[in-house]
């Protein structure tokens, strides 16, 4: 793939440059300078550009969930454990499993940059709100891997949600969703979900229309579609988190239909 590629070759820290760039270098091994730009080397055109998408994508993910695991004031072999059983999930292996415990790990620093992590991170995926939905949906996964949500990580996913310009009202469906078994390992360790559980996963109420319902699942479904998320910046490697999704959107709006004889 071409930005594991760079990353490895040591070209993306200098040409992001900023907070992304530095913990790139971090997790690819290389000296990066914090405070460097670098942009306009190469063929590359700044933000946007899809291989930088990718690579930012990679690297925010995995460092802010370090963050939000710290968020407590510590971290547990429990959480770090948790942790990595997202990788798994997400379908990292071998040395990009590597790459992302180290930036786990430099999310956990204390004086990990936050606020200009996301602020460049929201700069360089520019208007593409798919992916900041799906990484939003990742650090809830983290955050849920054990089936519950610290009040602190309740507060920093808040913040995470006033940077990135996600209303909270989107980050309380999406936490609905999880606790219906979207996206863990409950509902598709079983390839089934109750009929309650299939609602919460669509997003509606059982009060909805069926012409609702259809626009829901639509919706839905054209957010997670793997396809058009690697297209907007979504890395390969991450693709089997969406495709499980995918998967169980269908399978909850073939529940409700069934329930409704539609």
């Amino acid at each position: 793939m071409a930005w594991w590629g760079k990353a490895l070759g040591g070209a993306f820290g200098f040409m992001v440059g900023g907070p992304l760039g530095a913990l790139m270098g971090v997790a690819f091994g290389h000296n990066f300078d914090r405070g460097m730009t670098g942009i306009g080397q190469s063929d590359w055109k700044g933000s946007g550009n899809q291989d930088r998408v990718q690579a930012a994508f990679f690297t925010a993910t995995f460092s802010v969930m370090g963050y939000i695991a710290k968020a407590d004031g510590k971290v547990t072999r429990d959480e770090i454990r948790l942790a990595e059983e997202v990788m798994r999930q997400l379908g990292l292996d071998g040395e990009m499993r590597e790459s992302a415990k180290k930036l786990f790990n430099e999310g956990k620093s204390d004086d990990f940059p936050i606020d200009e992590v996301l602020d460049q991170f929201k700069s360089e995926l520019r208007r593409r709100t798919t992916l900041l939905q799906m990484f939003l949906e990742i650090q809830l996964q983290a955050a849920y891997a054990d089936g519950l949500m610290d009040p602190s990580e309740e507060k920093v996913l808040a913040h995470i949600c006033q940077r990135l310009g996600i209303p909270l009202v989107q980050l309380k469906r999406m936490e609905e969703m999880l606790k219906a078994g979207f996206g863990g390992q409950r509902q598709a360790s079983s390839g089934q979900s109750s009929l309650p559980d299939a609602y919460a996963i669509v997003g509606v109420e059982k009060s909805v229309s069926d012409a609702d319902l259809k626009k829901a699942y639509r919706r839905l479904m054209s957010q997670h579609h793997p396809d058009k998320l690697v297209a907007k910046g979504l890395p390969d490697e991450m693709i089997k988190d969406a495709t499980a999704k995918t998967q169980q959107i269908k399978s909850a709006y073939e529940l409700i239909r069934e329930s409704r004889g539609i």
